[in-house]
């Protein structure tokens, strides 16, 4: 016997028993973007390697560690994407959509990271990426923040922006979800404060552990973002960015939260969140759950208004998130209701004649009834064993259209989910009639 393929480590098939959970999370995304007026883009999977070092940056862990970059027949270094706002924003500029134009954007689909896999991190991973180009002012940043709380509310998730109490002090809104919002200010006000970081760090780099030293004088605002226990007193005692804010994200930070607390969004200021990307600028945010481990980070985004002149463009303002899939559906596996939908009827025949007689009636009741859930029998068997099979199915129906009801056109209907009701014959002319009350 040869030995068996099995999947890469890290990518992972997505089962029946699951995917119910992602069809209602993508179809509640789809709707949710025609809502506030955002389109659709599709793009590539893979990129010029150079879009995401220039991007996101070369000290970065994901382009120093995580990339799946190879060299294609033509010499060309291509990476799969690790992201999608690189992508996004080097489509919008290549097809011209940015020039003197506003756009509210959204793209779905997978991303690659060669990461250690564990819970919620993966190697091939699928995220809801939203960008907005265009708009300077605070307004669409909290746009973006209320349309992911509506989201939760749509998912059932936690409560919409219109039902919550509005109170900054409260930690969590609705189930496990906080919200949490800093300012990373300017480029050239964050450069004041990267040398106040790197100047209180270098004079306790003995309590820095090995990742936080390799950082400390090429990204040193993510030791900030540490989990390390042992980290937290030195992190907490660092020079905090909010006193190094130019007065313009300050003002554009102050409007925000002035936008959220009249929609009634509670939310936490969360002055040590930074984003692992160098290209975010003032608005950072992100909202976290307590229900999925380690991996609690389900959705994060921000202002990158740089970001379109570094990778070729005009200069453009641009704010966007992007939602993690998996981690959404691992909510709902523990918050959300069952989104398995069984079939309403497994049709059962018996004698070749039914066989080809329930074939063309199952087609003319799919026909009748477009929402109709029919699984037809087609892997033979008696009548005892299509009718285990009817009830494994979850069916609420067995319709068994056997040689006798073939001879005397009606078809034996057994309800299987309620055992109060009995056998009933049902007229063929009359089948889509009676099935049409259980849909």
């Amino acid at each position: 016997m040869s030995k068996i393929i099995q999947a890469i480590r890290g990518m992972n098939d997505i089962l029946p028993a699951a995917t119910p959970h992602w069809q209602f999370l993508e179809q509640t995304l789809r709707d949710l973007m025609a809502s506030y007026g955002y389109e659709e883009i599709r793009l590539p999977l893979l990129e010029r390697t150079e879009l995401f070092s220039r991007a996101i940056g070369e000290v970065t862990d994901i382009v120093e560690k995580e990339m799946y970059t190879f060299a294609d027949r033509n010499g060309d270094s291509l990476t799969l994407r690790p992201e999608g706002t690189a992508g996004c924003v080097r489509g919008a500029i290549e097809n011209g959509l940015l020039y003197n134009q506003v756009q509210r954007l959204w793209y779905l689909g997978p991303m690659f990271r060669h990461e250690r896999p564990q819970k919620g991190r993966y190697r091939q991973f699928h995220q809801i990426g939203v960008e907005a180009f265009g708009m300077a002012g605070p307004e669409i940043d909290a746009e973006l923040i209320l349309m992911t709380a509506r989201l939760w509310g749509k998912l059932g998730l936690c409560p919409a922006p219109e039902n919550s109490k509005g109170e900054n002090s409260q930690a969590a809104n609705g189930k496990n979800l906080t919200l949490q919002l800093n300012s990373l200010g300017s480029l050239a006000a964050r450069a004041v404060y990267r040398e106040q970081l790197v100047k209180y760090f270098s004079g306790r780099q003995e309590q820095l552990d090995e990742d936080s030293k390799r950082r400390l004088h090429t990204n040193p605002l993510r030791i900030l973002d540490s989990k390390n226990p042992d980290l937290q007193t030195l992190i907490a005692n660092a020079p905090r960015l909010s006193d190094y804010l130019d007065d313009d994200a300050k003002a554009h930070f102050t409007e925000l939260c002035a936008y959220l607390d009249a929609a009634g969004l509670a939310y936490r200021i969360n002055p040590r969140l930074v984003r692992g990307l160098d290209y975010y600028n003032k608005t950072v945010f992100e909202w976290v759950s307590d229900a999925l481990g380690a991996q609690g980070t389900v959705c994060a985004g921000g202002r990158y208004d740089g970001l379109v002149e570094q990778i070729g463009g005009k200069p453009t303002a641009a704010v966007g998130f992007a939602a993690g899939l998996e981690r959404l559906v691992a909510l709902l596996e523990v918050h959300g209701e069952s989104r398995i939908q069984a079939p309403h009827a497994y049709l059962i025949t018996a004698g070749a004649g039914a066989s080809r007689a329930g074939m063309l009636l199952a087609e003319r009741l799919r026909d009748a009834l477009p929402n109709l859930r029919l699984i037809t029998n087609c892997d033979g068997g008696n009548l005892k064993s299509q009718l285990k099979k009817a009830d494994k199915s979850g069916a609420q129906f067995a319709l068994i259209l056997a040689e006798q009801e073939l001879a005397e056109n009606y078809v034996s209907v057994k309800p299987l989910r309620m055992q109060d009701q009995q056998q009933l014959a049902v007229s063929i002319p009359a089948l889509a009639e009676f099935l049409s009350h259980y849909l």
